[in-house]
């Protein structure tokens, strides 16, 4: 299949970006250095490149990732790095023989894990992002009330998503270390040999950290592109031209339902974008459109974008040479 067959709007994956990213992250953390974060992507042949790359464990932020990955053979190491109050689908899951971990911040989320049968957790500590996470002088208590009720406290994870979209390299810095101070003395009084935090955004600077939750730079967005990073665009949303009026703008099939909006519009190369409706993306373009002409636009967020699609089509150049059902969506 060629892309200008495609039903719009289509989520592309360029082929050489994906592998380039796929090698440039697998170089700067190696095996176990990197735990990939599937929501980004949410897609298990996508996880299973990250696999092959050498990292055998992923990151998770919903129990159906959990599920996909575990049915799809990846569950050698899971952490859902978020809190649950109803755990038993996670059980289950580590019934099957895979190995899951939970995140846990308080006593009622310690509670849910075991009524679940989940028996690996890590303490949530938070570091600095009003969302998540225990105070970390509250940790080492939630760890000796873990153990109490027969779990194995495997660490700590926190994670420092303020941090992400600093531009300046040294405030970058000064910022992750802050967040990984508070990290390690929860981690000095939980015990366990986990430290889990960082991201995309920060991925080559905390050092702190045992493992990296990257999860982005896979598929990369125009938030993080910003930054400088050795990572290619390897996602855009393919659309159609469907009105181009006389007074200069054009109106393409992709708006609010098929774009991650929160960090804004997305960019469409040679073009300015106006606005985004619920079906159209209305733009500007450096040169003459017409009705039926295909535009690549870059999604300002790559996860919730991704998210809100069936699929993707991995291409190289005009040519669809896979397609991967976008498994993992959902609850």
């Amino acid at each position: 299949m060629r892309v200008d067959e495609l039903q719009t709007p289509a989520l592309l994956v360029d082929r050489a970006d994906l592998q380039h990213n796929l090698r440039t992250m697998a170089g700067a953390l190696p095996g176990a250095r990197l735990r990939p974060h599937v929501k980004a992507h949410k897609t298990t042949a996508l996880a299973r490149l990250q696999h092959r790359a050498g990292h055998p464990g992923l990151t998770c932020a919903t129990i159906r990732e959990v599920e996909g990955l575990a049915a799809a053979g990846l569950g050698d190491d899971l952490l859902l790095a978020n809190e649950v109050l109803d755990a038993r689908r996670l059980g289950v899951v580590a019934e099957s023989g895979a190995r899951v971990t939970v995140a846990v911040d308080s006593e009622q989320t310690v509670q849910a894990a075991v009524a679940g049968g989940v028996r690996e957790v890590v303490i949530d500590v938070n570091v600095g992002l009003p969302r998540c996470g225990c105070a970390p002088e509250d940790a080492g208590r939630l760890a000796d009330l873990a153990r109490s009720k027969g779990l194995q406290v495997r660490g700590v994870m926190g994670y420092e998503g303020h941090v992400m979209p600093v531009l300046d390299a040294q405030d970058k810095l000064r910022q992750t270390e802050d967040c990984m101070a508070l990290l390690l003395r929860a981690a000095a009084d939980v015990g366990g040999d986990l430290v889990s935090a960082g991201g995309t955004g920060n991925y080559a600077v905390n050092t702190w950290a045992g493992e990296i939750q990257a999860g982005s730079y896979l598929l990369m967005d125009s938030a993080y592109g910003e930054q400088g990073l050795p990572f290619r665009q390897a996602l855009t949303v393919l659309a159609r031209v469907i009105s181009a009026n006389p007074q200069g703008w054009a109106v393409a099939d992709l708006g609010l339902k098929s774009l991650g909006m929160d960090h804004g519009n997305p960019t469409i190369p040679g073009a300015s974008v106006w606005f985004c409706s619920d079906e159209h993306t209305t733009f500007s373009s450096d040169v003459p459109v017409a009705v039926g002409d295909l535009v690549r636009a870059v999604p300002a967020h790559v996860d919730p974008t991704v998210a809100m699609h069936e699929r993707l089509h991995v291409v190289d150049g005009d040519e669809v040479v896979e397609t991967y059902d976008v498994d993992l969506r959902g609850w």
